[in-house]
């Protein structure tokens, strides 16, 4: 069998291992990346992009419903050529793909890229192809995939997921969404405002991962005007004369095809992790340090989706940088994570940033919130639903974190993701300058209530502005 020695194997080209590539290349070890699989990540490919594009498209057609009140006549004759349009959400993610590609993996040769899949022979040795590679240091990034119950099988391709969503040519009539988070969440509804018939079902009692009650039963509101949700029961999948009956509680509804969103897997299990020396955790996934990617204290590190925690791809990126820093330094470095930013895309965007409602304390947390519905700005828009939640520290008004449903939060999640991580307070955040007519008015609003529940006050008799003081 032919042998190779490296510095550092790199198994997965996702985001965090090219974010790891990105960090051994130029420290001069010798390295090999190592892919099965389809190369491309999985934001390119079947995440992120391709799923923003058929957001933009069906938010696009949505909109002709409100053209009336702007004066605007024959908008009710508009058609939408779906063959058309789910090949422009291809081509599209072509773009992406090959972007990553040619700025990446297309650029090494055969010997530091490897396609194929890895498994660990010894705890410093791996095959691939009938190759041995002996490396010093591995980093295993090998993301992850849908999760789809065994006995769904069964039903053959009439189950989709988010890795065969947007490989459809067409749509079907009716389709149940299994698992309202947030690809449930943003899929579901583009396809329902492309006028398929969706129903959705979820085991949770919320939906798009939300903590806030307020804000979560404002998104229930909102989401279910375009198609209707069913909560609190998991759902059961039969056949009838050649349909999908979906079975929730006492609900049940008969449809083409049901897309199956209940997450995904780690992609740990073909690796032979048995023979790596590592020990796994309850969940089957090695134990690490979150700030430094090391498992245990040994010469293995892990990064990306394959963890099971922050399947976002600045989180991978992060922790790909980290995991690559370390596997080419003798001494092991911990760094500081960036405060958690997690958005929804669906319409208006859900947002949580910061600490969530459930790691409050109650005793010593203020909280400060906003209705969207009087906003100027999104009412011009036709768009003033939700709601923005803020909270903070009581005693010295410390921003601690946010959740809303509103237009534009993906903007104001990443203002107030940098004010916390600046752990500015909320009296420091009101003497920003805020422009009108602009949604961040609202944020402005619910930080006016904020600040007059915390005890911290700015000096000065007009507190949204510094005093000018002169010396001598």
């Amino acid at each position: 069998m032919e042998e190779k020695n490296v510095d550092v194997a790199i198994i997965g080209s996702g985001s965090a291992g090219l974010y790891a590539m990105g960090r051994v290349r130029p420290s001069g070890k010798s390295f090999v990346l190592i892919n099965g699989g389809e190369p491309g990540t999985t934001c390119a490919r079947v995440g992120c992009m391709p799923s923003k594009v058929l957001i933009q498209l069906s938010e696009d057609f949505h909109r002709r419903k409100i053209l009336g009140r702007y004066g605007v006549e024959g908008h009710e004759e508009l058609e939408l050529d779906v063959e058309e349009s789910l090949e422009h959400v291809r081509d599209m993610r072509d773009t992406f793909v090959d972007r990553v590609l040619s700025n990446s993996t297309d650029n090494l040769s055969e010997e530091l890229f490897i396609e194929g899949y890895a498994r660990f022979l010894d705890p410093h040795t791996l095959e691939v192809n009938g190759q041995r590679i002996h490396a010093d240091k591995i980093i295993i990034a090998t993301g992850s995939r849908p999760i789809i119950p065994e006995t769904w099988k069964a039903f053959g391709d009439r189950i989709v997921t988010t890795d065969s969503v947007f490989e459809l040519e067409t749509l079907p009539e009716s389709l149940a969404i299994i698992g309202l988070g947030v690809i449930g969440l943003e899929i579901g509804q583009s396809l329902a405002r492309l006028d398929v018939k969706v129903t959705g079902f979820d085991t949770l009692e919320t939906v798009g991962g939300m903590d806030d009650p307020e804000v979560s039963k404002s998104a229930i509101e909102i989401i279910g005007r375009d198609f209707p949700l069913h909560l609190g029961h998991a759902a059961e999948i039969s056949e009838e004369n050649g349909r999908l009956k979906i079975t929730a509680g006492e609900q049940s509804v008969l449809v083409d095809k049901v897309l199956a969103s209940l997450g995904r897997r780690p992609n740990l299990d073909n690796l032979s992790l048995e023979n790596s020396g590592i020990r796994l955790d309850a969940r089957g996934i090695p134990a690490f340090d979150r700030n430094t990617m090391q498992i245990g204290d040994s010469h293995i590190f892990i990064a990306g989706d394959v963890t099971g925690e922050r399947p976002l791809l600045h989180e991978a990126g992060d922790e790909g940088r980290i995991a690559g820093y370390n596997a080419t330094h003798d001494k092991i470095m911990a760094f500081k994570r960036k405060v958690p930013l997690y958005i929804n895309f669906c319409d208006p965007n859900i947002v949580n940033v910061g600490q969530r409602w459930s790691e409050l304390d109650p005793e010593s947390t203020a909280v400060g919130e906003v209705r969207m519905s009087p906003v100027g700005r999104a009412m011009i828009m036709g768009k003033n639903r939700g709601i923005i939640r803020v909270y903070g520290e009581k005693e010295s008004g410390r921003l601690l974190g946010a959740e809303m449903i509103c237009v534009m939060g993906e903007h104001l999640g990443h203002l107030l993701a940098w004010c916390i991580q600046q752990q500015l307070t909320v009296g420091d955040l009101l003497r920003m300058p805020f422009y009108h007519p602009v949604i961040e008015e609202a944020l402005q609003a619910a930080l006016y209530d904020l600040y007059q529940k915390v005890d911290a006050r700015n000096p000065g008799p007009i507190t949204e502005l510094v005093p000018l003081t002169q010396e001598g």
